[in-house]
């Protein structure tokens, strides 16, 4: 077996060889950009085809275990130059003709990849499929890729996924990669934990709050790792964090005043670190003195100190003085991403070049590092004031996800107040759907993705942050596009933290946009996650209809009753963007309507959560792509329900 470097997962790939099946490959690079795997170059540029070309071909194996269940990932991408005439199309079934999937046509250079969304199971243990051409097809099908993995019960929950974000950047920032062997979930299976972690495996019969079941760390130990350079902010987000042991390395700069606002940590030890100034911050000498944590430095440990007054915060500078605002909340606490003013002018050029406008001020582009950027200035004349941008500042330091906009850094200083994102070269999705931008018509296909991209940036902060957020203005203006038009939610000023110890909603002063705000969360000022599907169902329709959300010269001015008013007369098309001119596929159309409808609910109760609004829009995604590889017979009454969901299990 050879181990693959490049794979992002450290995988192992074995070759699939048997005196049924030759190989095929090419030098040419494979466009994996949209695939939600990352199946490395040096596998998908090679497939197995049939030795005898007109001939089924069959691919098989056995469980262990013939009880097991299992799921199943297949990837495909065309790796040879096909002539004009040439075409490679077929259909694949498994343990006796159970359909799999219909006229399947790998496209050119360019990944598809197929997953069992639910577990699949064989009374034997045993499992073969079976790629048989079409009688359209001139070429044998092929297979670039296959993964098997068996179900496995754990007794014990994952660990909370931004623990795990945060050992991964530690890991990255101090050159771990050749020092420890950290995969999978750090704590389960227990006998396989990440080396120097030890977790707390709370008892499982506790189910009503996910914060109490996941797992977190409770020691992390890295003595003597060969640690250099600052002690970096990444530990902060380990919240569960209770004893760290950085002892013996070769640690320089300042003890980082964040420790003190790790409220778990009891035990910090740093002896044995020759370069580190050992000057403890006041604060963090306060939690010394109060006796909740303890520190060691040089084998020492710090003791408290009776009778000395901790020094109070340094004035306000005037400009800060003058901002009633500013006064009443605390400033942010992390400094690690903090830019001068000075710095701004520099990155824009004195801002030179306009991004957008809005109400909170102008948006700039910038370049910082090599990097393009997006600063955002607030106006001293807007609406959002500090305590909103605080609450994005802190918010976007702590939560990282792939579909939420970057926070690359911010400008605090006297008067002066900026958010500098990373830049996203398609702008908005409200000006791509008008034809602003360039005058392209996004396809269907785009719909779909920045759809499901965007609610999954959505499911995130309702359900992998910890506290849960609520957006509370989610709108197509708030969803951005990068140069490929993959999507990212943004804009976080208003978002709030949502209870997890039982409570159903939080009271809140209304805040949001006029057309998507929650009726029900206007009427009783009850904040709840829902409030966000209410909003994200609204953008669904946009995306479907291309319509605005509130106009007046329409019979049903508010884009959900336009909609559900030309439903009555049961022609989708009646609604669809005309600009699509027909390119999309009806079933996923209805679909995408129905699940939109859904979403703007007049009670909450009835509508759906974001986890079950991202497995839908992924099953419109898979129905498109079918649509567009010419397939017909997708979801027979026999057939296997697959989708490129990410609830499929966590392979990755």
């Amino acid at each position: 077996m050879k181990r693959y470097e490049e794979d992002p997962n450290d995988q192992v790939w074995s070759p699939f060889l048997n005196t049924y099946t030759k190989t095929i490959s090419t030098d040419n690079h494979v466009d994996t950009s949209l695939s939600f795997y990352e199946v490395p170059q040096a596998v998908i540029r090679t497939a197995g085809v049939p030795a005898n070309a007109s001939e089924p071909w069959s691919i098989w194996w056995t469980l262990d275990e013939t009880t097991q269940l299992s799921y199943v990932y297949m990837h495909f991408a065309e790796v040879q130059t096909l002539k004009a005439n040439d075409i490679r199309e077929f259909n694949i079934t498994y343990n006796g003709g159970i359909r799999w999937y219909a006229w399947l046509r790998p496209e050119s250079l360019k990944i598809s990849s197929f997953a069992s969304r639910r577990a699949m199971s064989s009374p034997d243990g045993k499992f073969n499929f079976t790629f048989t051409m079409t009688g359209n097809s001139t070429l044998p099908p092929l297979l670039n890729a296959l993964e098997i993995y068996t179900v496995v019960d754990l007794l014990q929950l994952e660990t909370v996924k931004d623990e795990v974000s945060a050992m991964l950047n530690i890991k990255k920032t101090y050159g771990l990669n050749k020092k420890v062997s950290w995969q999978g979930d750090p704590c389960v299976p227990q006998l396989y934990r990440w080396e120097g972690l030890n977790c707390s495996y709370p008892d499982s019969a506790i189910t009503d709050h996910i914060f109490v079941c996941s797992l977190f760390f409770i020691t992390r130990n890295l003595n003597g790792s060969e640690l250099n350079g600052t002690i970096t902010s990444d530990i902060s987000k380990l919240t569960q964090l209770i004893e760290l042991d950085l002892s013996k390395n070769d640690l320089s700069g300042e003890i980082p005043a964040f420790f003190a606002d790790m409220k778990l940590l009891k035990l910090i030890n740093l002896s044995g670190n020759p370069k580190l100034n050992l000057t403890v911050p006041s604060s963090l000498q306060e939690r010394i003195n109060s006796k909740s944590l303890a520190l060691v430095l040089d084998g020492t440990t710090i003791p408290t100190v009776k009778g000395k007054s901790t020094p109070g915060p340094p004035s306000a500078s005037p400009g800060i003085a003058k901002s009633e605002t500013r006064s009443s909340n605390p400033s942010i606490i992390s400094k690690d991403r903090r830019i001068t003013y000075s710095e701004v002018l520099k990155m824009t050029n004195n801002f030179e070049r306009v991004l957008g406008k809005g109400g909170f001020g102008t948006v700039y582009h910038g370049n910082l590092d090599d990097a393009q950027v997006a600063v955002k200035m607030l106006s001293h004349s807007s609406a959002q004031g500090y305590k909103e941008f605080k609450a994005e500042v802190e918010l976007l330091l702590r939560v990282h996800h792939r579909h939420l906009v970057g926070l690359v850094g911010y400008c605090d200083d006297g008067d002066n107040l900026a958010l500098i994102y990373e830049y996203m070269a398609n702008g908005d999705l409200r000006e791509n759907m008008s034809g602003k931008r360039r005058g392209n018509v996004l396809t269907w296909e785009n719909r779909m993705q920045i759809a499901v991209e965007s609610a999954q940036g959505l499911e995130y902060l309702h359900n992998g942050c910890r506290p849960p957020m609520v957006h509370r203005d989610v709108k197509t203006t708030n969803i951005l596009l990068t140069e490929r038009y993959g999507a990212k939610l943004a804009d976080f000023g208003l978002s709030r933290s949502f209870p997890i110890d039982g409570e159903c909603h939080v009271s809140t002063v209304v805040a949001g946009t006029p057309g998507y705000l929650d009726p029900e969360y206007y009427r009783t000022n009850w904040l709840s996650e829902k409030s966000d599907v209410y909003s994200f169902g609204v953008v669904l329709l946009e995306i479907v209809t291309n319509q605005p959300v509130i106009d007046k010269t329409r019979e049903r001015p508010h884009i959900n009753e336009w909609v559900g008013f030309m439903l009555t007369k049961g022609d989708i098309r009646s609604i669809i963007d005309p600009k699509l001119m027909g390119d999309y596929d009806t079933n996923g159309a209805w679909k995408i309507v129905e699940l939109a409808m859904a979403c703007v609910n007049p009670s909450s109760n009835q509508r759906p959560k974001m986890a079950h609004v991202v497995m839908e829009l992924n099953e419109c995604v898979a129905l498109e792509i079918a649509r567009r590889q010419g397939s017909q017979e997708m979801y027979s009454n026999n057939s296997v329900d697959f989708s490129l969901s990410e609830f499929a299990p966590g392979a990755r």
